[in-house]
């Protein structure tokens, strides 16, 4: 690893990020995007059958079927559907150790930061307690009770979530989920050699697995989390490689699971914790975001600011943030963690350690979060982490970026914060709305990848666009990760928003795009898109509001997407998922979807384009409306 390798690394809409990159002599996954540049044509089209021995089985013009007679469409759809189970199977892990780990705080009475969201679900889901605890609780076991239902049992707090229009809708349909557990088990049972043959099927399937995975994934993830980590709060923090302080003990935090730290997070910040490190040599612990679990601390930085110093990057900027030479242990729970982060950490003496054995690295220790000796494990994971400090600091360079993001981006945006900042309602939002100040919303969501122009290009490009025609965007995901590191969640970014959306933006003192956070926070636009479609009285087919991920990456992404179809709304993509080779799954997705949900799929590489298209929806839906 002592070669450099920088001519093959690929493009970046952060530049400061990129020339480090080349500049580092070790490789990353910036490294690898030519080597993996010749794609299979099958596996882009999704006809590429490989669950059975008769394959693998590709569909051509000459071999329409497959040996046992499945055709194009059928194996698209098939395919299609297995990777919406896995999204949403991913998910609901999330909300289920999310939920249990408010269920032990309940019991042990540990602390409850979110009252005002606790009441909230307690009055959403009818249940009653004579303290918070008893509160907490009985919210936490719904959760659990709903999403251990059988599949041919409803699940309750979908219908107490669900707006109400779309709430018919999905009745009219027949794509209400059962518990969802059990929804990623038939999904992926119906996807499964030999057994269901009926693309249609598949599809709607996928709907259903949307809405389960939207509701609970997203949505209640999120607000069981604001119950024990404290609401979200509008600030001004930093962002980039910048926030990182050789002079700390410095943790990487990686995945999406911010509720299975939290102790260890609170304990770094504890006189004898800070003493120990002080001991080892430094001014105490460090928490650098990284990946969704980053921007979900970083949402709620305001109550953390002795140990968080900010987001450094999203999932394809955690490499650089290792390459620093600063970062003295990963910790990671979740997804988004890459694979090539091991061979760094192991060539820079980085401790690794796994809280989730779902997200167990070859080369890193799993210590398993157990609530019950959290106290216990968290001081051992500690002492771990300083003895590394001690081992390798003295060893290692620093590469340090200083230089790199600002100090000013807006964080904290959430659908409880915005509306306060607006004055406890969505009425100025809805004027700007209807007198064309906003022309409409987009909700620019999901991952970053190294394609589709490179790392976050189409991603910053789109957005850059899209307010240029005065269209405010909320974000969610990596997607933000990349748009606060290029300076777009600076109040000064109004400046390249168009004459409207910059005066509404001065005038108010934010950004053109607003942070929501990781993107379990795509649940949150949810809730902004709902309420204002009840405040305005119509469903959410007719708002002026599109959705956009436009780098997505995994099949996480596509779960998410089935929702949005789900919930109505034009979905647009930077490419296509692998689903060309069937004209019926293309032909669903892109045109018949808007007479079964009112949604649709809009695929265009092409930020100018694709920024065109979404104007026209928005446009076509306020002429709808008539304003």
């Amino acid at each position: 690893m002592n070669q450099c390798f920088g001519c093959n690394t690929c493009s970046s809409a952060d530049k400061p990020l990129e020339n480090y990159i080349r500049s580092l002599p070790m490789q990353t996954s910036h490294h690898r995007v030519e080597d993996q540049s010749v794609k299979c044509g099958f596996g882009l089209q999704g006809i590429c059958c490989r669950l059975c021995s008769n394959g693998p089985c590709r569909i051509t013009p000459e071999a329409t079927r497959g040996i046992c007679g499945a055709t194009a469409d059928v194996i698209v759809a098939r395919n299609f559907l297995r990777a919406v189970a896995s999204g949403s199977g991913c998910y609901i892990h999330v909300v289920e150790n999310t939920a249990l780990n408010l269920k032990n705080t309940a019991l042990t009475r540990g602390t409850i930061k979110g009252e005002n969201v606790l009441n909230h679900l307690c009055e959403i889901f009818g249940v009653i307690g004579r303290d918070k605890y008893e509160r907490a609780l009985a919210v936490a076991q719904a959760v659990l009770d709903d999403i251990y239902r059988p599949e041919y049992e409803k699940m309750l707090l979908t219908q107490k979530m669900a707006y109400a229009p779309r709430l018919k809708k999905w009745h009219e349909l027949n794509i209400l989920p059962g518990g969802a557990n059990a929804e990623v088990v038939k999904g992926v049972v119906k996807c499964s050699t030999n057994l269901n043959s009926d693309p249609v099927d598949m599809l709607l399937t996928c709907l259903k697995l949307g809405i389960s995975t939207g509701i609970y994934g997203l949505t209640l993830t999120n607000l069981l989390n604001d119950v024990m980590l404290g609401e979200p709060e509008i600030r001004a923090a930093g962002v980039g490689l910048g926030v990182i302080d050789p002079a700390y003990i410095n943790i990487m935090i990686t995945g999406h699971q911010h509720s299975t730290f939290s102790y260890l997070q609170d304990r770094l910040i504890e006189p004898d914790v800070v003493e120990k490190a002080k001991t080892a040599g430094a001014k105490g612990f460090r928490l650098v975001g990284c990946t969704c679990v980053g921007q979900d601390l970083q949402l709620r930085g305001a109550h953390y600011t002795e140990v968080f110093p900010g987001h450094a990057g999203n999932n394809y900027t955690s490499e650089a943030v290792l390459a620093t030479g600063a970062i003295d242990a990963v910790l990671s729970e979740f997804n988004c963690t890459l694979p090539g982060i091991e061979p760094i950490c192991d060539q820079l003496m980085v401790k690794q350690i796994c809280l989730d054995d779902v997200a167990k690295k070859a080369n890193a220790e799993y210590r398993p979060f157990v609530f019950a000796t959290r106290e216990k494990d968290s001081d051992g994971i500690i002492d771990e982490i300083i003895t590394a400090y001690r081992n390798r600091r003295s060893k290692v360079s620093l590469n340090l970026l200083p230089e790199h993001g600002n100090k000013n981006t807006i964080t904290g945006v959430s659908e409880i914060s915005l509306k306060n900042f607006l004055g406890g309602n969505w009425q100025p939002l809805v004027d700007l709305i209807v007198s064309g100040e906003i022309k409409g919303v987009a909700g620019v969501v999901g991952c970053s990848n190294l394609t589709f122009g490179g790392h976050d290009v189409l991603t910053v490009e789109l957005t850059r666009e899209l307010i240029k025609r005065d269209i405010l965007v909320l974000s969610a995901g990596c997607s933000s990760g990349g748009l606060e590191n290029c300076g777009l969640m600076t109040p000064e970014a109004a400046d390249l928003a168009g004459a409207k959306l910059k005066s509404v933006c001065k005038a108010l003192g934010i950004p053109p795009v607003l942070n929501f956070g990781p993107c379990l926070a795509i649940g949150r636009l949810e809730i902004v898109a709902t309420e204002l479609a009840e405040a305005i009285g119509v469903d959410l087919p007719q708002m002026p509001l599109v959705l956009s991920a436009p780098q997505w990456l995994e099949e996480q992404a596509l779960a998410d997407g089935a929702y949005g179809l789900a919930l109505g709304l034009p979905l647009h993509l930077g490419e296509p998922p692998f689903i060309t080779g069937s004209p019926l799954v293309t032909q669903i997705l892109t045109e018949d979807m808007k007479s079964i949900t009112g949604g649709q799929v809009i695929i265009d590489p092409d930020a100018a384009s694709a920024a065109d298209k979404l104007e026209k929806i928005i446009m076509e839906k306020r002429a709808g409306l008539k304003i």
